[in-house]
């Protein structure tokens, strides 16, 4: 339900209600609830109660900068001992569909999900290929915050044209990563990875609109449409 965004950033979770919903007893909800926020996804409200948790600008930010870190350690780590002939295979495959889609010099509205499909098969096979558990479990809990998937992005109040050569570029970046992990090149994949996450900020513009830089906060889980949503 938080996931699905059917419950409103800051909204109150009362136990009966949800319970109802589920079709379930109020007991095994009263325990799923302080699990929920001990997973980043609800607050203390109240008393006894919880509420839906609400993210900041700077928070996102923070977030971005972390899985940026995360995941161009995991295709360094990649490099140091060897990347596989399976993780290549996947990699090249998803630059195959990423070309094909952008060959039209166009993109139609069905494009936004092939290409969101794409990139989390692109930066999944990453992760799971390290096999490291610490660095896997830190970006899942990453992606709980608002606009951090690797499957979804806002794009503030941009044209069609500047989507197009946003996400082209972007999909340059996957050709320029498989390269750096091909030729087991740990510096520069590293940091082309690092590049490559930190696109989202300036896809939503997101340095310009921090308070540091108190702007009005994001919300929990189904992020607002800022402009169009699409895959990075």
């Amino acid at each position: 339900m938080i996931l699905r965004g059917e419950l409103a950033p800051g909204q109150r979770v009362p136990e009966a209600v949800v319970a109802q919903q589920l079709g379930l007893s109020r007991t095994p909800v009263r325990q799923a609830l302080p699990a929920l926020a001990e997973e980043g996804l609800l607050v203390p409200a109240g008393r006894r109660g919880y509420a839906v948790r609400i993210f900041t600008i700077n928070e996102i930010v923070t977030a971005l900068d972390i899985r940026a870190t995360l995941e161009g350690m995991a295709a360094r780590l990649l490099t140091e001992r060897g990347v596989s002939h399976t993780l290549l295979h996947t990699l090249r495959e998803c630059l195959a569909e990423g070309d094909a889609l952008f060959a039209r010099r166009r993109l139609e509205n069905s494009d936004e999900i092939r290409y969101g499909r794409m990139n989390e098969r692109f930066h999944r096979a990453i992760i799971e290929a390290v096999d490291n558990s610490i660095i896997s479990d830190l970006i899942a809990r990453l992606h709980r915050v608002p606009f951090l998937t690797p499957s979804t992005i806002a794009f503030d109040n941009k044209s069609r044209n500047e989507i197009f050569d946003l996400l082209y570029h972007a999909h340059r970046q996957h050709h320029a990563i498989t390269e750096a992990l091909e030729w087991r090149q740990g510096a520069r994949v590293e940091a082309l990875m690092k590049e490559h996450v930190n696109l989202q900020k300036r896809s939503m513009s997101l340095d310009e609109r921090r308070p540091d830089m108190q702007r009005p906060p994001l919300s929990g889980s189904a992020p607002p449409r800022v402009g169009s949503i699409f895959a990075l």
